[in-house]
């Protein structure tokens, strides 16, 4: 298929190109309308359909000679166990445990909130959601307290699940307390919660709210799936905004569905019966659509990994999973192997095994830098992909398309726009820029199936954040270039909102946490370039009059304050103490210029500064305190 004519089609005559697609997928009614608008404006895909998505991922393969293979492959090498559950058992485990949540009174529309490291009954929690038409919403089991309490009062679920624990490396990190904790300072705490006991660690049981999952998975029944519309929602993931309030991104079932069942033969070129392994988490987008839901739909053997890249046990660690299970198509970020690239620079641990199964290394959630693109390339036999997209979208909007039409890899680039997604690139007064030209990087609405059609109970901030500055079109944040050949270079984001091994995290969220400190006056918190995690926080802080303290007793300080209330998921290491801040003349903080001192020997002197002497007073606190080069 040339992926010319297929984009094409999708952009000039969508509803015909996406009606096609909506075929690939057992519906139990079939849409009225392809597209349509609300009474807000907003776009929808397959109105007046009927669907389920766990009928789709798991009893479907069952009744169409998939129930005995591998659907789901779990392994830990924290825990030293691999297990493998066909399509009908993940069918039985996923039906029993809605089974569980319908006697806990969880109906079609609620919302049920899971916390849960990479263990096989995450993967059923949302799987069972989906099954009874509740929304599930994932939240990361490296956030703190404060971070799941605000996601438990924006999502005011009737039930959380939760584990005993999760495991990073060698660590038993006691998940319990930081429930608890949560549900404590909440204000709309669920009644009921679930709770899977790992032998690694032993969680307390508060009577009446905490149920033991085994002991409910004993005595539930079996659920058939809930038909639902095809614009209900699916699931609810928070992601970093600009204010530190997360934004609560909606995923519609039919949407999904069908652009999840597109993009696995047409990007990823992989087939039915393959096995598909996507080395992120469930708590990210990506393990949403690329660890349960894309492969299953598809009919693939899907891997559960808990582990690392790296010191589980060794750098060997992702060689070791391709070659076990003949993995087909790889997914994972390039931090991952970033990390491997520190402890293996030659790739000697590769040798050890046969990876011959595999036919593509896809990456994704943050740039592909240049050097680990060439790293990889000398060490793989197959073609190492780039591509590009976020959480509002729920799969990719740029790549190198694998099944269609593969091109030539341009170094830095994320290859072309997929069928369904109009890119442009504007300048900040909306018009288009040249090829070659940085700018605003945009989607001409209306978005393909699968994107947000709106943010959780917040209608309003979705039009502000994603759709009023450049009206008629999407607002990636990101920004970048087209060429002249038509292949887009995402350069990174143009708000505060930085990418650490993947996660978006809020650094206006972070300068409001150190403000909060006693001695801070004021702050100012950037990205600067990592080699291993791509991008790490630094902060800058100014001290108030009076105020008398160390760089080395503030950072700590400091550390322990984004640790507490973000995670250690925030990366948050090193901090500067400075007399002032550069400044505009009418007072704005220069971000960029703090970036650009941290990276750059020879930084412009901006036209708009108040006092260029403190660039010099700025980048000597840096050498202090052992921030950038």
């Amino acid at each position: 298929m040339s992926y010319q004519k297929e984009y094409r089609e999708s952009i000039e005559n969508p509803e015909a190109f996406w009606s096609r697609h909506a075929e690939l997928i057992r519906w139990y009614e079939k849409p009225k309308s392809i597209l349509s608008q609300d009474e807000k404006g907003f776009y929808h895909w397959f109105k007046g359909g009927k669907l389920n998505t766990s009928y789709l991922a798991l009893d479907f393969h069952v009744e169409n000679g998939r129930a005995e293979q591998a659907a789901l492959i779990y392994d830990s090498p924290v825990t030293e166990s691999v297990r493998s559950y066909t399509y009908r058992e993940l069918l039985d485990e996923v039906a029993r445990f809605a089974g569980v949540l319908k006697n806990q009174g969880v109906e079609k529309g609620d919302r049920v909130i899971i916390y849960m490291p990479m263990i096989p009954e995450a993967v059923v929690a949302m799987l069972a959601c989906a099954r009874l038409g509740a929304i599930h919403s994932v939240v990361f089991g490296g956030f703190a307290p404060n971070e799941l309490a605000i996601r438990i009062d924006d999502a005011k679920p009737k039930a959380l699940v939760t584990a005993s624990c999760g495991i990073e490396f060698t660590n038993i990190i006691e998940y319990k307390p930081l429930v608890d904790e949560a549900l404590r300072i909440s204000s709309h705490a669920p009644e009921t919660v679930i709770l899977l006991q790992r032998s690694q660690a032993k969680a307390s049981i508060q009577a009446g709210r905490d149920f033991d999952w085994n002991d409910l998975m004993s005595s539930a029944n079996p659920v058939d799936p809930e038909p639902v519309d095809a614009t209900d929602p699916l699931y609810i993931l928070y992601t970093s905004g600009t204010t530190g309030l997360p934004k609560g991104v909606i995923r519609e079932n039919g949407g999904h569905a069908v652009a999840l069942k597109y993009s696995m033969k047409a990007i990823f070129n992989t087939n039915p019966g393959e096995v598909y392994w996507a080395g992120s988490d469930v708590g990210w987008v990506v393990g949403h659509s690329y660890i349960v839901y894309a492969p299953l739909i598809h009919g693939c053997s899907t891997i559960l990994y808990e582990g690392k890249p790296v010191r589980t046990p060794d750098a060997g660690a992702f060689w070791r999973v391709l070659d076990e299970h003949r993995v087909n198509t790889f997914f994972t970020a390039p931090t991952a192997f970033r990390a491997v690239k520190k402890e293996d620079p030659e790739a000697k641990l590769k040798q050890q095994y046969d990876i011959s199964n595999l036919r593509t290394l896809f990456l994704a959630g943050e740039r592909l830098d240049p050097p680990t693109y060439d790293w990889l390339e000398g060490i793989m036999h197959c073609p190492v992909i780039d591509h590009w997209w976020q959480t509002e979208t729920g799969w990719p909007m740029c790549s190198n398309p694998m099944g269609l039409d593969p091109q030539p890899v341009k170094v830095g680039s994320a290859t072309f726009p997929v069928p369904g997604y109009d890119i442009q690139v504007l300048d900040d007064e909306g018009k288009t820029c040249d090829p070659g030209t940085t700018g605003n990087i945009v989607v001409k609405l209306p978005l393909p199936p699968s994107c947000f059609p709106s943010l959780w109970n917040d209608d309003e901030r979705f039009r502000k954040s994603y759709l009023s500055q450049f009206p008629g079109y999407y607002q990636t944040g990101d920004g970048g270039i087209i060429d002249e050949d038509g292949y887009v270079f995402v350069m990174g984001r143009v708000d505060d909102v930085i990418n650490v091994a993947g996660h978006r995290l809020s650094t206006g969220q972070m300068e409001e946490l150190i403000g909060s400190h006693p001695g801070v006056a004021e702050c100012a918190v950037v990205g600067i370039d990592d080699e291993l995690r791509g991008q790490v926080p630094v902060g800058f802080a100014v001290l108030k009059d009076g105020v008398e303290m160390n760089h080395q007793d503030l950072e700590k300080e400091l550390v322990s304050i984004i640790r507490k209330e973000i995670g250690a998921v925030a990366c948050f290491r090193k901090s500067a103490l400075v007399k002032r801040l550069p400044k505009t003349r009418s007072g704005k903080i220069l971000r960029k210029t703090i970036r650009q001192l941290a990276t750059t020997a020879e930084v412009p002197i901006p036209p708009t500064i108040d006092d260029p002497a403190i660039l010099d007073e700025i980048r000597d606190a840096m050498q202090t305190s052992g921030i950038g080069k």
